[in-house]
């Protein structure tokens, strides 16, 4: 009995630690330098923040929403976005030639 108070005890302990962690945000930065003979072969630079979405939004981080590998059926939406506007273009042409029609037989010359 005494273990299931503990286990219990730590849940809730995670449960209030992971609540206050996505609440207030957690950053996680580092450099990752990789050197030969004191000549700078590569760095990395690792930088980590965990937070909920609305904390994220709060500080001004949507980048997801814009992440065409992370919003499914963006390209799909842009693609007949493309479409629609050529399909404007062409209606926009042709009634650019027939007004200029209208124009050309209401004054002959």
């Amino acid at each position: 009995m005494a273990s299931v108070v503990e286990t219990h005890g730590r849940s809730t302990g995670l449960v209030e630690v992971l609540d206050r962690v996505l609440d207030k945000g957690l950053v996680v930065a580092g450099d990752i330098k990789v050197s030969l003979a004191e000549v700078e072969l590569l760095t990395i630079r690792i930088r980590l923040l965990v937070c909920s979405i609305d904390k994220a939004e709060q500080i001004g981080l949507d980048w997801w929403r814009y992440d065409h590998h992370l919003s499914p059926g963006k390209q799909q939406l842009s693609a007949e976005n493309a479409e629609l506007r050529k399909q404007v273009r062409a209606l926009e042409r042709q009634l650019a030639t027939a007004s200029r029609r209208r124009s050309a037989a209401s004054f002959p010359r």
